[in-house]
């Protein structure tokens, strides 16, 4: 058992059920959120695309039916989403976390070669779905003072790579949305936590490379990167403070990954 959950499980006795929303909790690191969570106690709303993975869940934990509700939808779709989130039992439908983890990377080509269609993609799924799911759940946090927004951004945020262009992109709106969220919210107890992993071994790769798996592996081989369980330890970590403390950033990278140097185009 992780460290972390081991050590929270000792002295962490939460006096209410929270109730936690994730998306993308079909795969990676949002699955893995799913257990913590429920282990702390609380209520979790498991959104994603994938209606086996949403029956693979429910079946997982069973005898946790009545903390777990599942929803199919794709945060894309604004409307949808909206109805599926209005139809599970009423005990879920009010958040207290938000984890705003659905997120997606399509393609590796420099932009000059890039796919618009990919980056359109890109900014469908990793801000403007993100923004519209915030601001529905924003209001009833801000008036019952208490709430907490955790997105899942990436290093690549504040650290860019070849290829890495629109996605890096989105990932820096992120961070800076979350940093506004910060000083929009002041005083009104609702926390804001971005949690920006670094290598980490889910299918963000095989998405990223249109589903081939070969060259997704191939970005991991010979090293070891995070695991979704090690992301979902932090933000369950972070989720789990006091409510005077409030986690602004965690970055975190697997041992074997550290930042490069500058390219210098030498003639």
């Amino acid at each position: 058992m992780p460290f972390v959950l081991f050590a929270r499980a000792a002295w962490y006795a939460p006096s209410m059920s929270e109730v936690v929303w994730v998306t993308g909790a079909t795969s990676g690191i949002g699955e893995a959120c799913v257990a913590p969570f429920l282990a702390a106690g609380h209520r979790v709303v498991a959104v994603g695309r994938r209606a086996d993975r949403l029956d693979g869940l429910q079946e997982k934990f069973a005898n946790e039916s009545e903390r777990l509700a599942t929803v199919r939808a794709d945060v894309r779709d604004t409307a949808a989403l909206d109805t599926a989130l209005e139809n599970v039992a009423i005990e879920f439908r009010r958040p207290t976390i938000l984890v705003a983890n659905a997120g997606i990377a399509r393609g590796l080509a420099k932009a000059q070669e890039a796919s618009l269609d990919d980056w359109d993609m890109m900014l469908a799924t990793n801000v403007r779905a993100v923004i519209a799911l915030v601001r529905r759940v924003l209001p009833a946090m801000v008036e019952a003072r208490q709430g907490h927004i955790v997105f899942v951004g990436s290093v690549a945020a504040s650290h860019p790579y070849v290829g890495g262009n629109v996605y890096g992109a989105t990932k820096a709106f992120i961070a800076q949305f979350a940093e506004n969220l910060r000083s929009d919210l002041h005083g009104t107890g609702v926390r804001v936590t971005t949690i920006e992993p670094g290598m980490v071994e889910t299918e963000f790769s095989t998405a990223r490379f249109d589903g081939d798996e070969a060259r997704a592996k191939a970005v991991y081989s010979g090293m070891e990167p995070l695991t979704a369980a090690d992301v979902a330890d932090t933000i369950v970590w972070a989720a789990t403070r006091p409510a005077h403390v409030n986690i602004s950033k965690i970055e975190l990278f697997p041992t074997a990954q550290s930042l490069a140097g500058f390219q210098v185009a030498r003639t």
